[in-house]
This record gives C-alpha cells, structure tokens and sequence, in this order.
C-alpha cells in the first residue's frame, strides 16, 4: 500500500550527477518519494580537473536525463543546465536556466518551505543569492552535502572537501548569508557506505534501473580507486535521508565560518547559526531507497 502523506516537501535537487557515482542513487531516492515534491532537478559543474569530464555540467545533465529514461519520467521532471563552472568572485554571479529555477520557486507565494539539496557545489545557490538578494528572506533552506569536519572529526584531512573545493567562493557567499542552512560535512556523509556484496542482492535484481546503478558504481571505482575496495560511499544520499525525515541523524548547531583558501573553517569569522549533522540513519536511509527500488521494479 503506497503510504499516504498529509504534505510534500516543496524540493530542488542540484546534483554533479556525473562527477562520481554516488548521486544517481540519491536522485532516484528523491524521485521515489511521495513526500517530495520534486520541483525539478539542476545539473552542476564538478570542476576542471584531470581525469574527470572536461564538461562536467553536461555530462551531469546527461547523467540526469538517462536515470529519468530508466525511471519512466522523462518529460515529466524538470531538468534545467546549471552553471558550467564556478563563480570568479563573490560579486559575479553564473546566471543559469538552473539559477532561475531556484529564484521563481523561491518567490513562489504561499507554497511552503522550499528545501534546496545541493549534491555537488553551491555555485547555482550563491549565483541565484547574488542576482536576487531577497531570496534570503524567503523560506528556503539550504540542504549541503559538503565542507570538511569539524573539531578535527575527518576521515580525509590532509585535503580540501571535493566540493567545496569546486567553489570556494560560492560556498563562502552562502555561510555569510542569513540563508538557513543544513549542512552534512565530510566526516557525516562519508558514513554512508555500502558494500558490493549488498547492492548486489538489494539493488541489482531491481530491473535495468538496479542493474545500472549498481554496474556504474563499480566500474567508476575501477577506474578511479587507489586501493582495492568492495564499497562505495554514497555521499549524496544523506540530504534525501534527511528531507524525508528531518530526525534520520543527530545535528548540533553551530556558528556558520566562512572557508579560507586551503579549504578550512575560517574561526576568525562566525555568521548567524546553521544546522550541522554529526550522524546519519543509514538504517533508514538504505532501507528505504532498498524497498522503493523493490516496488518500482515490481511495477
């Protein structure tokens, strides 16, 4: 019996679907959920750097259109291109159909909260701030997945979080805005992992949607993994957790830094509270993507 929801959480999801191989596991999560209301999906950049596509949007906005082909929603989701690469400053914005998408539905009157999930940077949340300003005073908020960890408290320290990495400057001008917003750093959503062996009895059998998800993430792992691996982190999927259920991780609120150069907190500068996730429910959040795979294959 398909669950019955009282409301639908208005939602955007700004993805770098193609940068890596976590995202589309995320966006069919979305897409699968009766409380979200998908307003559209925007395609991100995902830097200039080697080995990776040299178009990163368009290969992103690729990425998007085949899982809604594999859906049976093309045509019926609204995709729109993104900023091709980052903002050269914290006064130039990258005007975008994708930008635009996020201004209209945040002026939309009287459709409720409007959650914003950036998966990759926030170059198309920091353009469409700066080209209208009063999207601060709206009732938006700011879904993140990236930034390093806190207190020390990160697996990968040595480097700067991928990205953030993609637009320091863009994720600066959205700290030091009054925008709310939810953050899931680095040391947060790198505990989302799952295994081969897992996705090959969950997800696999779930038609050629399962059969691609779970092909895609094990061929981008061999092509890219530096040590041997049976797993993935699937970074992008904690900002769905946490839109279906606000609850599904414990969050401490913190003073919103700006980022200095090396990708770090800059402490000399605190901005108005944001919402910082120290956990994730991948019980639920597995389980529910696992069974929502199960009942869309069934039909």
């Amino acid at each position: 019996m398909r669950a019955q929801t009282v409301t639908r959480r208005r939602v955007i999801i700004d993805t770098d679907a193609k940068n890596e191989a976590d995202d589309q596991f995320a966006i069919v999560h979305a897409l699968l959920s009766p409380s979200l209301d998908v307003r559209g999906v925007v395609a991100a950049h995902f830097g200039r750097r080697p080995g990776r596509g040299a178009d990163g949007m368009r290969e992103s906005r690729a990425e998007i259109d085949l899982l809604l082909g594999h859906l049976g929603m093309a045509g019926t989701v609204r995709v729109e291109d993104g900023a091709e690469h980052a903002m050269p400053d914290a006064r130039t914005p990258m005007p975008s159909a994708g930008a635009a998408l996020i201004l209209a539905e945040a002026m939309r009157e009287g459709a409720g909260t409007l959650f914003l999930a950036f998966l990759g940077p926030l170059t198309d949340m920091a353009s469409a701030l700066v080209l209208e300003p009063r999207i601060a005073e709206r009732d938006v908020v700011v879904v993140w997945i990236g930034g390093p960890g806190y207190d020390g408290l990160d697996p990968a320290p040595a480097g700067p979080e991928f990205n953030l990495s993609n637009d320091l400057v863009a994720a600066n001008v959205v700290f030091r805005s009054s925008l709310p917003v939810w953050q899931i750093p680095r040391s947060t959503f790198t505990q989302s992992a799952v295994g081969y062996a897992e996705l090959e009895e969950k997800v696999a059998p779930c038609g050629a949607l399962g059969r691609y998800l779970v092909d895609q993430l094990i061929e981008w792992n061999e092509r890219h993994a530096t040590a041997p691996m049976e797993y993935r982190c699937l970074g992008g999927s904690p900002a769905i957790a946490v839109l279906l259920n606000p609850g599904a991780g414990q969050y401490r609120v913190r003073p919103a830094h700006g980022f200095t150069w090396d990708g770090g907190y800059d402490d000399r500068t605190a901005h108005r509270p944001i919402r910082v996730y120290e956990t994730i429910d991948s019980r639920f959040m597995f389980e529910d993507l696992f069974a929502k795979l199960r009942r869309a294959a069934a039909r």
